[in-house]
């Protein structure tokens, strides 16, 4: 596989704390999380799975490992990008992910794009 085309398929996430569904006194911290895919190749690709790892501030990690995202298996196009979102949660206010998709180009290529990883910060208030 082509090195080149690996770094042309750029990942960013941005991610947002989740008060309603989070509870200090259950150790629940949830987190939501939008995801922009952009192929800056000049071939199509499609998404077939990913791979998760879901880490707390203890060190405690969990897989998470499934077809597609968000019940898609998207095809993205060259020059465009797709962007879903999605949530997780975790036992302490502090964390962070990463991961790999697994993708396929238009001519059967099959390939990991690195899926960076991003910090699950619970904001705190200073009185």
């Amino acid at each position: 596989m082509d090195d080149e085309l690996i770094k042309k398929i750029a990942i960013s996430i941005e991610t947002e704390y989740v008060p309603s569904h989070s509870s200090d006194e259950d150790n629940k911290y949830f987190f939501a999380y939008a995801v922009t895919i952009k192929n800056q190749s000049a071939i199509n690709v499609q998404l077939l799975s990913r791979h998760w790892k879901i880490v707390n501030s203890n060190g405690a990690e969990k897989s998470i490992e499934g077809i597609g995202v968000v019940g898609e298996q998207p095809i993205i196009y060259s020059g465009e990008d797709y962007t879903y979102t999605s949530a997780t949660e975790i036992d302490t206010p502090v964390g962070h992910m990463y991961g790999v998709y697994s993708m396929e180009t238009e001519y059967g290529e099959r390939f990991d794009a690195e899926i960076p990883k991003f910090h699950l910060i619970m904001p705190r208030n200073l009185h």
